[in-house]
């Protein structure tokens, strides 16, 4: 079981340490997170199998927090919380849990059902098109659709942007994004500026003032995710259909 990767996402200390130490007996490699902040940076590092995830955190709503990861590479997710009426049940899994358990509950009981989701997992697939909204990225094909125009990008820009949108509105460092973005070693941090600039022209309306890729000062770069779901101004969806008239598709084998 060394193999399987769990995340626990829990807003109480001593729940999150038992869970975690029971799940080591078990030779399962564990990784903790006590807020969703927290819960998103260790999912995007560690690309769980399982994700244990509290419905009830000290920084936003379980629920959505499980929208998000079901939208990523689809992990299964076991859902704890204290609400025990069918309507929270049934929301949780609607959300994209693959199972639910009622707090309080016995260390066995648990236990058995993390064995029965990993058991479930077969050989990992990853997902072949990921939806986030007015931004569609299709990763067998390599294209992208924003705002309902294609986009004819270049296969590293393909690349920039997925890793980007992934995130989820989690800023990433120059060379964070150098290191998941990058086939190969690079060691000029600014090449993702001269590379950022590129994807801009092409997926802003004024590339001069970005919204929809941000710079975080000190930090890097950020994808500003609430703005896909803003509703488009006709200006913008007329120069974005202007701009990006040509759905040629952009295959390539490299990595993202």
């Amino acid at each position: 079981m060394g193999s399987v990767c769990i995340e626990i996402v829990e807003g109480n200390p001593h729940l999150r340490s038992l869970l975690g130490w029971h799940l080591q007996q078990l030779e399962y490699r564990v990784h903790q997170a006590a807020s969703i902040y927290q819960a998103r940076e260790a999912f995007l590092s560690h690309q769980p199998t399982l994700v244990i995830l509290d419905a009830d955190l000290p920084d936003g709503d379980g629920i959505e927090f499980c929208r998000w990861l079901h939208r990523q590479q689809q992990p299964l997710i076991l859902m704890l919380s204290a609400r025990t009426n069918e309507a929270d049940i049934v929301a949780g899994l609607k959300a994209g849990a693959d199972d639910y358990l009622s707090k309080p509950f016995g260390m066995q009981e648990f236990l058995a059902r993390v064995e029965a989701l990993i058991r479930r997992k077969r050989t990992p697939t990853a997902p072949a098109y990921l939806d986030y909204g007015t931004l569609q990225i299709d990763l067998v094909q390599r294209r992208v659709r924003f705002q309902g125009e294609f986009i004819d990008l270049t296969p590293q820009e393909f690349s920039l942007l997925y890793v980007l949108a992934q995130a989820g509105g989690v800023p990433l460092s120059r060379s964070e994004l150098l290191r998941r973005a990058w086939p190969d070693a690079i060691d000029n941090p600014r090449t993702i500026d001269t590379h950022v600039l590129s994807l801009r022209k092409k997926v802003e309306l004024d590339p001069r003032q970005p919204s929809l890729i941000q710079t975080i000062r000190n930090v890097g770069y950020r994808f500003n995710m609430e703005i896909l779901n803003a509703n488009v101004p006709q200006t913008q969806a007329k120069l974005t259909k202007e701009r990006f008239s040509n759905p040629r598709t952009t295959l390539s084998g490299q990595r993202v």
